[in-house]
């Protein structure tokens, strides 16, 4: 019985097949692309996978491209692999909605590490609640965002961030205790990873991302949701 429908797209053959072997064994369904425009049609409008592996660079559309444009639709997880300590390449792929990313080279098992966690916050059976904020809405059970009762898209580790400030409303939490919240599912941490997720929140939550109401940066000390603002 299969896991989840998992697509590996990536130019290099070597990659989605030893990819492609390690997560069959794991009973997920896999499907390789060997370019971007293979993945971008294999993507199509409905998004028939759990979870997308998208490498930055290969031939037609970059996986920074696909990742956009998948994010603008759905909040399907999604993984991108990287060159090995390209920093600028991990934080742009974390802009343009990105769950997760991997350098190369890597081990199939780190990958799989990853993968399950991501699957596991998306099919997580928390006690269905929602949080009430003004016109914001968190629904833990559903793990959805909504502004006035409209749907906002935020991947699933940037929810866990809401979720993880949201519970704690009024309180500052650094960055490394929010990291350390978030351990279970965190990336592989650098400080502005951090930055970069709230900044998507605050994207998808505020009125004017610039000038937040809702998630406020206490200099030097980390972030606070403010919960007594009635918008």
């Amino acid at each position: 019985m299969s896991s989840g429908r998992i697509l590996i797209a990536d130019d290099e053959p070597s990659v989605r097949d030893s990819v492609g072997y390690a997560l069959a064994q794991e009973g997920f369904e896999v499907t390789g692309a060997a370019d971007g425009d293979e993945a971008a049609a294999r993507v199509g409008d409905g998004i028939p996978y759990d979870l997308l592996i998208l490498d930055i660079m290969m031939p037609g559309p970059s996986g920074l491209d696909i990742c956009r444009d998948v994010r603008a639709r759905s909040a399907v997880p999604i993984i991108v692999l990287t060159a090995k300590d390209a920093e600028v390449d991990k934080v742009v792929g974390l802009e343009v909605g990105a769950d997760d990313y991997l350098a190369k080279p890597f081990e199939p098992r780190e990958l799989q590490a990853r993968l399950r966690a991501i699957l596991r916050r998306k099919g997580s059976t928390t006690k269905a609640e929602t949080l009430r904020f003004g016109r914001l809405e968190i629904d833990k059970g559903a793990r959805l965002v909504r502004i006035d009762g409209e749907e906002r898209t935020i991947t699933s580790y940037q929810f866990a961030l809401l979720l993880a400030l949201a519970e704690r409303a009024g309180r500052v939490l650094s960055r490394d205790a929010l990291m350390d919240l978030l351990k279970g599912e965190k990336l592989e941490a650098f400080d502005r990873s951090v930055d970069v997720h709230i900044s998507r929140i605050r994207a998808a939550i505020e009125d004017d991302p610039k000038k937040p109401r809702r998630i406020l940066t206490i200099r030097g000390a980390g972030y606070v949701f403010a919960k007594d603002q009635d918008r």
